[in-house]
């Protein structure tokens, strides 16, 4: 009996049409790929909460001995591209209001298309995040996304992490905030940077202007639930080590937990074995970012 072919160009037009319509979801990522095969091939070990939480293979002798040229202070040239600190990276001491801030920019000083400010931990200052060989080429890695889809990349000098350093952020925040138009701006703090991450969470001027933050190694609010930004829902991803000796990864995935829980657009990715720096080197950025400004969208 012939088979009759009247359906194909249906089945061809229905094929296509999902193939447009992946397409487009994928190209309206905020961030496109950059070194993607170096960064983003992680091999996540187990998962629950839907995928909302994830346990990355980390293991130190791949990919601290085997991702350096010499171990923990300068990447293998593969993994960088330093072609932006010539035309695109400042040092600039910034005057917000009665407030100075030194910081290193990347990226254009106004009209950006988006904004990630990231906040070092202690004993560190804005050369820690803009360091492009420490930490696996990590931070080269953050600059050159913001900067090749138009955003803008600060890494501030925190003098304190207490109420002045809060302000000080808040003040960058909205400085970054008016300077694009309106556009989004993305915090990310790592270790005892978090104290600023937790204080702006409370201040409610700074959470209008803010889509969401990122907290590498840090430590747990317990009263985060009563934040201006837990009210807003804005979007909160963390990442950790598993055998973190500082603040303890059990600490954060409780937090985690209850947000994921009360139905609160959060992610966890937790690195096993990792230690306290780990999280600075092997946060998949691309991937956070994206998530940070489009939670649907994942």
């Amino acid at each position: 009996m012939p088979m009759s072919t009247a359906h194909l160009p249906i089945l061809s037009a229905i094929s296509g049409f999902l193939l447009l319509a992946t397409g487009q979801a994928a190209s309206a990522d905020m961030l496109k790929p950059f070194k993607d095969e170096l960064f983003s091939n992680q091999t996540v070990i187990e998962s629950h909460d839907n995928g909302a939480f994830q346990t990355i293979d980390y293991q130190e002798m791949r990919d601290i001995n085997g991702r350096d040229q010499i171990p923990e202070k300068r990447v293998k040239p593969a993994y960088v591209d330093t072609g932006l600190r010539w035309k695109a990276q400042e040092d600039e001491t910034l005057q917000l209001g009665d407030r100075k801030v030194d910081v290193t920019r990347i990226g254009p000083a106004s009209k950006q298309a988006f904004t990630v400010i990231f906040i070092h931990g202690r004993g560190g200052d804005r050369r820690l995040g803009s360091n492009d060989y420490t930490f696996g080429g990590n931070f080269n890695r953050l600059k050159n996304l913001a900067y090749r889809n138009g955003g803008t990349y600060y890494a501030p000098s925190v003098k304190g992490f207490d109420s002045n350093g809060v302000a000080d952020i808040a003040a960058l925040i909205r400085y970054s905030y008016e300077q694009s138009g309106g556009k989004p701006v993305i915090l990310t703090c790592a270790s005892m940077g978090s104290f600023i991450c937790w204080g702006i969470t409370r201040d409610a001027e700074s959470v209008k202007r803010l889509k969401g933050m990122a907290i590498l190694s840090g430590v747990t609010d317990p009263d985060f639930t009563k934040s201006a930004f837990y009210k807003a829902k804005l979007p909160l991803w963390f990442t950790h080590g598993s055998k973190d000796p500082v603040y303890a990864a059990a600490d954060q995935q409780a937090l985690f937990e209850k947000l994921y829980k009360a139905h609160y657009p959060t992610r966890f990715t937790l690195f096993e074995t990792g230690n306290h720096g780990t999280p600075v080197r092997m946060t998949d950025w691309r991937k956070v970012l994206n998530w940070i400004v489009d939670p649907q969208a994942s």
